[in-house]
């Protein structure tokens, strides 16, 4: 059941992507002015494909125009209240606002401007699509903001790094690679044997080389061209002892 003042539609696709955006569609048709921020999606079903095509049953979500989420209100009070944002913090803005209702994503975005980086978060329900498989989707928007942004800065030195996060995907990685890189480093000094990750973008690379860069009786090489450019963990002659 909606709330007063929501607008509530469900909607059908061949994909999750595409049944969101027939549901978007049908809501700015209910209403020209909607804000697409807040939008919310449930995903009822994310389709079936039978055998050779047969049983084919579409993806089916449910869009809701209302209120957003808790912590999406957050970041849009914290916006709010930034009434002088910085030019490189409103051309980050409006080069993801570009991008994300492109894709069909509603999301608020949450800026947060330091001296040496500038950290874009984009908060909001699913956000599956705007992250990508392996993070390959956010990392080529973070990629394509901050060829934009360098080129914006070409007078300004140092250039600032501009950090793109969708729900708090970053740090949910960062994690990850380093309880990974030290499970590496605990196999390479077992086996005595090099292990190879998995291609990985130069900031991942970073984080890896940080978090094994103490660690004794191992070392940490990148090989490879980009975009598969990739971090060796090798054990040393010293073995640690």
């Amino acid at each position: 059941m909606s709330l007063e003042g929501e607008l509530r539609v469900e909607a059908t696709g061949e994909t999750v992507g595409e049944a969101k955006w027939q549901a978007l569609r049908e809501l700015e048709l209910r209403s020209p002015r909607l804000d697409k921020s807040l939008v919310r999606f449930q995903v009822v079903s994310e389709g079936e494909r039978g055998l050779l095509g047969i049983g084919y049953s579409p993806a089916r979500v449910v869009a809701t125009a209302g209120s957003p989420p808790a912590e999406a209100r957050e970041a849009s009070a914290e916006s709010s209240e930034q009434h002088d944002e910085s030019p490189l913090a409103a051309l980050v803005r409006e080069l993801l606002e570009r991008i994300t209702s492109s894709l069909g994503v509603s999301t608020l975005i949450g800026i947060t401007e330091h001296d040496d980086r500038l950290v874009a978060s984009c908060l909001g329900g699913d956000l599956g699509v705007l992250i990508g498989r392996h993070g390959q989707t956010i990392d080529a928007i973070q990629h394509l903001v901050n060829t934009i942004a360098h080129r914006f800065q070409a007078e300004v030195e140092p250039h600032k790094q501009v950090v793109v996060d969708a729900a708090g995907y970053r740090g949910r990685r960062q994690v990850s690679l380093e309880q990974f890189a030290q499970r590496s480093a605990q196999r390479a000094l077992e086996s005595r044997l090099p292990v190879e990750f998995e291609p990985m973008s130069a900031a991942e690379r970073k984080i890896v080389h940080q978090c094994l860069q103490d660690v004794p009786g191992v070392q940490t090489v990148s090989e490879g061209d980009e975009p598969h450019r990739f971090v060796v963990v090798r054990p040393t002659a010293d073995g640690g002892g």
